[in-house]
């Protein structure tokens, strides 16, 4: 759950890359040759101007294994290759649980979620909520806990974006950080408001490939390095982490909290009920012709998380293993540099022409995740702007009026974010990352889960699960030891932490599903019986796969 937080020191750490200065000048050159072919794709492959079934599901038409990597692709972000690389390579044991927690996710969505939401929704959760609940208050609430959950992420991305191309490149300059951001944000922007839904699905399909294929690469010469052992990779990792065997046991990440054990399950728990609940990867599900399609793209989906959490844990320890807990804590105290280093170090002292080119695409992959992973939540922002606010508003707004507000949208949610991660570029954005997963877990999946299954269900549950539970989350997340207390958290000079705890999940999970319930049972019966008919009479559209409207 840790993101892409501020790499200190980026120019004094060109030295562990390795390469020189023409090295650099070819990552640089594989940026820009990425950025305009990626921008061109948007272009070429963006809908009409009056066609919103093209821009926001992309007509359907992607098949089952482009959809499923396009889905892995929204799910696995830069907070994911980065952050969760970095506790692997810091923390041992409690990294591989977060991965395999990421990995559980989203089959959690694939066994109980995905069919239904395919079958409920049709452009938006707002279109999902709505289904056996009309009415604008639940548009609005959705639209409001959407952009609440998806904006921390953003800021996370687009201040790594900065972080990332001076670490690689070995500029420190604020203000060339900082000209990094300005520029790529808008170029993210343009992605959302060009491409639409089949735009910036390719992209993500082309970050899995790039991904995949150079983490796999490196994962097999790591390998190598300890003879194919994975035994003796993990104790070589034991041996340079200088915690001895308690790299290889639970508790190392959680350790110096009060009620460590607790502290990790309450975390491991939220990652795996609120991550593959967040918007920007739920709307891919109506991008599905059908029941049997969703299925099988989200098997391709989690078939490729499952694929890269095993790379990300042979690169992460294998980082570990070869330059030492030290060295990567030294480099980024949240051990974010922890993948780039480990792809380093995976080929020895003498780096050749093709090792050099190799490692040349691990960078570009990692800078990829950063544009698409962006684009992705702007698109989702952009989309519930326009679909759930302000189509809403109007009963005859002409489709090209509206496809107009979703690219206007995309504006007004992409500037805001790139001028405040300006702001916070410089400071640990854990919390921002945590925030977005406790949103996710406290109001969303409560809020998903009884409007798919619970019949008894009403709108006044419904607004209470997700006003309820984003208010509470928002109101304990300041409290916890991330934000202030410790040498690492946002704060580090100051220390209003009253929540001894990582997350808020032990206490915001439960009141979520407790808000829903309580703002139930208060409804009344005869409200509860007239909207128990109404989700009767839409049940087949959301679990027996019937057509959905508009199709």
């Amino acid at each position: 759950m840790t993101g892409a937080t501020a790499v200190t020191g980026a120019a004094g750490l060109t030295g562990f890359t390795g390469f020189s200065d023409s090295a650099q000048a070819m990552s640089l050159v594989a940026f820009s040759a990425v950025a305009t072919v990626t921008l061109l794709l948007c272009v070429m492959t963006g809908p009409d101007r009056d066609d919103l079934d093209e821009f926001y599901t992309g007509y359907n038409s992607l098949s089952p294994m482009g959809n499923g990597l396009a889905i892995a692709g929204d799910y696995i972000s830069a907070a994911t290759v980065l952050g969760t690389g970095g506790v692997i390579a810091l923390c041992g044991y409690d990294g591989i649980v977060l991965a395999l927690s990421t990995a559980l996710s989203l089959m959690l969505l694939m066994f109980l979620l995905a069919e239904p939401l395919r079958n409920a929704g049709r452009f938006t959760m707002g279109d999902a909520l709505t289904r056996r609940m009309p009415g604008r208050s639940v548009r609005i609430a959705a639209c409001g806990v959407t952009l609440a959950a998806l904006l921390p992420l953003m800021l996370v991305q687009l201040a790594g974006t900065g972080q990332l191309l001076a670490f690689i490149l070995g500029f420190s300059g604020e203000g060339l950080q900082t000209g990094c951001i300005l520029g790529l944000g808008v170029l993210m922007i343009s992605y959302a408001a060009i491409g639409g839904m089949k735009g910036t699905a390719l992209i993500q399909i082309l970050k899995m490939v790039m991904l995949l294929g150079s983490g796999a690469v490196v994962a097999v010469l790591m390998l190598r390095r300890f003879d194919w052992d994975p035994g003796t990779l993990f104790d070589a990792a034991a041996a340079q982490s200088g915690v001895g065997p308690a790299f290889l046991e639970s508790g190392l990440q959680f350790g110096g909290g009060d009620w460590p054990r607790l502290d990790m399950i309450t975390s491991e728990l939220t990652v795996v009920v609120g991550g593959a609940c967040l918007p920007h990867v739920t709307m891919r599900m109506y991008t599905a012709r059908g029941a049997r399609q969703v299925r099988r793209s989200m098997s391709w989906a989690v078939s490729a998380v499952v694929l890269f959490v095993l790379v990300i844990t042979v690169v992460g320890f294998g980082a570990t293993a070869l330059i030492g807990r030290a060295v990567i804590a030294e480099a980024d105290p949240q051990g974010n540099t922890a993948y780039l280093l480990g792809s380093r170090a995976a080929f020895g002292a003498e780096v050749s022409t093709a090792e050099t080119f190799l490692f040349t695409t691990v960078t570009t992959a990692i800078f990829l995740t950063l544009l698409a992973s962006v684009a992705g939540m702007i698109l989702a922002c952009a989309n519930s702007l326009a679909h759930d606010v302000f189509a809403g508003r109007a009963r005859e707004l002409s489709a090209r009026r509206e496809m107009t507000l979703a690219r206007v949208s995309a504006l007004a949610v992409g500037i805001p974010a790139i001028l405040l991660a300006t702001q916070v570029q410089h400071r640990s954005l854990q919390p921002l990352v945590t925030l977005s997963f406790c949103l996710g877990a406290s109001a969303i999946a409560p809020a998903l889960v009884y409007s798919l299954f619970w019949r008894r269900y009403t709108r006044t549950g419904l607004l209470w699960t997700l006003i309820g539970g984003s208010l509470l989350v928002l109101l304990l997340m300041p409290g916890t030891n991330l934000v202030s207390g410790s040498p690492v958290s946002a704060f580090p000079d100051h220390d209003f932490n009253w929540l001894p705890l990582t997350t808020t999940g032990l206490i915001s999970i439960p009141a979520g599903f407790a808000f829903g319930w309580l703002g139930t049972v208060l409804s009344g019966r005869r409200t509860a019986e007239v909207e128990r008919r109404q989700y009767e009479a839409v049940e087949g559209w959301i679990l027996a796969g019937a057509v959905r409207r508009g199709e």
